[in-house]
């Protein structure tokens, strides 16, 4: 049998994180949660890290939307198209109540 030790763990991933963190904010900074975010946001980029993990969100996206797509999970956009982004505004909604549902509390 392996002991599980999620506080070393913890510890530790923490650790190579926090190397980071001069150059971040520090979102949250509490046991068990470790939390950096960028200060760089740039303005034609929308990061939905949720399709990254449920891709089945995805099914249905319009090949508009599907093709202002980078990765798995950044819409590149180089103006504004309101249809595009009420499409996105929708997969956000269905990403957030997918993320509550799975109860990770998500505020849009």
């Amino acid at each position: 049998m392996v002991d599980k030790d999620f506080t070393a763990v913890f510890g530790r991933l923490r650790a190579i994180m926090a190397s980071y963190a001069g150059g971040l904010d520090v979102v949250h900074d509490v046991p068990g949660t470790y939390y950096l975010n960028t200060r760089h946001v740039r303005g034609d980029g929308y990061v939905l890290m949720f399709v990254y993990a449920w891709t089945d969100l995805l099914e249905g996206m319009s090949d508009r939307l599907r093709k202002r797509m980078q990765g798995k999970s950044c819409f590149n956009f180089t103006r504004v198209d309101e249809e595009l982004f009420a499409e996105l505004a929708e997969l956000t909604r269905r990403s957030a109540a997918r993320s509550a549902g799975e109860g990770n509390p998500f505020t849009p």
